[in-house]
């Protein structure tokens, strides 16, 4: 059964790619909306297992390894500054009205500020797809957004180490600092040193695709080490790409990981977002789910925004940057299955989170489109859709 769903997975999410672009938007917008009509919800021909959770898990972890691949480091060092502008505004606006919003729908005062954390979160993955098929990972605007997309990530995570640790579950906030802290210390070690030893070391090996399977070791490794310190595996996944970035072997591993990768396991991931989909009580809930939705667009997108502009890009290109930062994707989905675990969510709170973040990460490439759409091309792009 398994082999016929992973079939039907790759099958649909080609066509359906297909059909997002010849009606001109990035092809992965139709590989979110094929999982839905896949999954439970609808047609309920391919369940959210656990097996393609796991190859899902290692889809974003390859995406996010092959945007650090092609990243322009000399670009990523001089927006820095943009990035924690961007950042710290995508966090601030959120949380604060996600806070409010809590306190107007009755919540405590912990769960209020739960749910504006919650909200505060990124996730760069959808956004990294819809600027490869826009032509714009690379360009300053791109590199802002991945840029700022770790800031928000790490922020929210030492955010939810607090909040936690007064919600009485067992956390210590020193601990969770340092543990962070030592990451970066090692990936920046093993980044500068290790990496490119590794890698000369492995060309010498008389197997099979020695550098290219080293590449890949190192992936999963960073990744790792992130989930294991608690920073997210995608940040791990995206460092060890920007260290193999600066050595002679970038352009190799990046075009057959990028084989590897979209002729299987990122088709997946996107699809496993819409399998997720439960739309069970959505009608007794739709005037909660719709303005949740709505502030989580809006907050993000001004939030972010406004940071670019401050940061002095013009209006178009700082929109485009907050549309960038919309979706909440995987990362606010651990975020609310840690709520729910901690009793900070209720169970329908919790269901009608997911539909929410389903909804922002839904709308983040068309988003993304409408403000990028002077600089497309489509046709240069579509060879680059998955």
């Amino acid at each position: 059964m398994l082999l016929f769903e992973i079939a039907i997975i790759l099958i649909a999410s080609k066509l359906a790619g297909e059909l997002s672009v010849r009606l001109g938007q990035p092809s992965v917008l139709g590989k979110l909306l094929v999982g839905i009509v896949l999954g439970p919800s609808l047609l309920g021909i391919v369940s959210n297992s656990d097996i393609l959770q796991e190859f899902s898990q290692i889809g974003v972890v390859l995406l996010m390894f092959i945007a650090g691949l092609e990243t322009d480091t000399d670009e990523f060092k001089r927006t820095w500054k943009a990035s924690t502008y961007v950042g710290i505004a995508g966090i601030i606006a959120p949380f604060s009205l996600g806070y409010l919003a809590g306190i107007v729908i009755q919540l405590p005062i912990l769960e209020a500020v739960f749910l504006g954390l919650l909200l505060s979160a990124t996730s760069v993955s959808i956004s990294v797809q819809a600027l490869k098929e826009l032509g714009k990972l690379k360009s300053k605007e791109g590199t802002t957004i991945l840029g700022a997309a770790v800031i928000d990530d790490i922020l929210v995570i030492l955010a939810l180490a607090f909040v936690m640790s007064f919600a009485g579950g067992d956390v210590n906030l020193g601990t969770v600092v340092l543990k962070k802290f030592l990451f970066f210390v090692i990936v920046g070690f093993l980044a500068w040193k290790v990496v490119p030893w590794l890698l000369k070391k492995s060309a010498h090996l008389r197997v099979t695709e020695p550098i290219v399977t080293a590449a890949i070791i190192i992936c999963f490794i960073f990744a790792y080490l992130a989930d294991y310190t608690g920073v997210a595996a995608i940040i791990g996944a995206y460092i060890a790409g920007l260290a193999i970035n600066a050595t002679e072997f970038k352009a190799t591993i990046f075009e057959k990981v990028e084989t590897i990768s979209y002729s299987f396991f990122v088709p997946i991931f996107f699809t496993s977002i819409g399998l997720s989909a439960e739309f069970g009580g959505v009608i007794d809930n739709l005037g909660l789910i719709l303005s949740l939705s709505i502030l989580a667009i809006l907050t993000k997108l001004i939030g972010a925004g406004v940071g670019a502009k401050i940061a002095g890009f013009p209006w178009r290109s700082s929109l485009g940057i907050g549309s960038a930062m919309v979706s909440r994707g995987e990362v606010a989905l651990i975020i609310a299955a840690i709520g729910l675990e901690s009793n900070l969510l209720t169970q329908d709170l919790f269901a009608i989170l997911i539909i929410v973040v389903l909804v922002t990460t839904i709308v983040t490439p068309p988003m993304m489109k409408l403000f990028f759409k002077d600089d497309v091309n489509i046709e240069e792009t579509r060879g680059r859709s998955i």
